[in-house]
């Protein structure tokens, strides 16, 4: 599966973390937010993504007069059929592209969650189904940044990573100018990246992933981390059983990438400090210790022991 991710590294320049994230996110069926400054690349890394997979991809961008049906889709009376006609929304894709999720209502953002957990779309009480694949990578300007507000909880638990792209280094940012006109240029992007798969494929390797083995240790080591944000003095809210599946789901897809068909502690750990910090509330006693969610999260990984490693027989 490296061919896929070296496809998308050949326009993604010094962000190898991300990319192989925002890959094991979609093997293990989630969802991905990424808050960032604009310019960093997020929509190039989803079109890298959709091309290299063989997928469609669409783009939405969130403002204070997007609606509910610019994603989900409306249905409209047609004159020669002499009945309504449904007229798909953004999200009838395979990967969409939701821009600054946060610059919108919250009836537009619950339209998003719908189709992220039921992966359809009811419109005027009838259910359509979206394209398999599918998988939703949005983007938010930092809170604070002007016409933003922050997402509720129960919308950033959806997101099975909340990751950061982060400026380049120097180094990369050199790179970047040199070949502006060569490979940044989004036409000649997608004829740089090629197809290595196809949504048949990525459909077959997501069942793959689903039954990678995971020993009771392991079970008992995932439940004893999350157990772990809820009693902490640093936590308000601590995460929830959605969180669970999602570090489950997640730490298999670590596996994968690994080359190993079992889940090893060490998977665990490193899923875990991506799907938890986004799921968090914090404690008034962590905003006087200025400790911040990551830091609150990875104490809990350092301090949880892990079990011994026992192989699938």
């Amino acid at each position: 599966m490296r061919e896929i991710t070296d496809e998308v590294k050949k326009v993604i320049i010094g962000k190898d973390e991300v990319v192989d994230m925002v890959f094991a996110a979609i093997l293990a069926q989630g969802h991905v937010l990424m808050e960032d400054v604009p310019g960093v690349g997020k929509t190039t890394l989803a079109v890298a993504f959709s091309k290299a997979l063989g997928l469609e991809t669409k783009r939405i961008q969130f403002t204070p007069d997007t609606v509910a049906s610019d994603i989900t889709g409306y249905t409209a009376f047609d004159r020669q059929a002499q009945g309504f006609t449904f007229h798909s929304g953004a999200a009838m894709t395979n990967i969409l592209l939701a821009d600054e999720i946060n610059r919108t209502s919250g009836k537009t953002q619950s339209a998003l969650l719908e189709v992220m957990e039921e992966r359809a779309c009811t419109v005027d009480g009838r259910t359509y189904p979206l394209p398999e694949p599918f998988a939703v990578i949005a983007t938010q300007n930092p809170t604070g940044t002007v016409g933003t507000a922050a997402l509720p909880v129960s919308q950033l638990d959806r997101f099975m990573i909340c990751i950061s792209m982060g400026y380049p280094s120097l180094e990369d940012e050199i790179k970047i100018a040199k070949n502006c006109e060569k490979d940044y240029e989004n036409v000649r992007m997608s004829e740089s990246v090629a197809s290595v798969i196809d949504g048949e494929e990525l459909l077959n390797i997501r069942k793959y992933v689903k039954d990678i083995f995971i020993a009771d240790e392991v079970y008992d080591y995932i439940c004893r981390l999350i157990r772990a944000t809820r009693g902490s003095d640093y936590i308000r809210l601590g995460v929830s059983p959605r969180g669970t599946i999602a570090l489950t789901k997640l730490s298999k897809a670590f596996a994968f990438l690994d080359d190993r068909d079992y889940v090893t502690p060490k998977d665990v750990k490193e899923a875990f400090e991506k799907i938890a910090p986004h799921r968090i509330v914090m404690s008034g006693r962590a905003s006087g210790e200025r400790i911040s969610s990551q830091m609150a999260i990875k104490k809990i990984s350092n301090g949880i022991k892990a079990p011994g490693i026992k192989k699938k027989k």
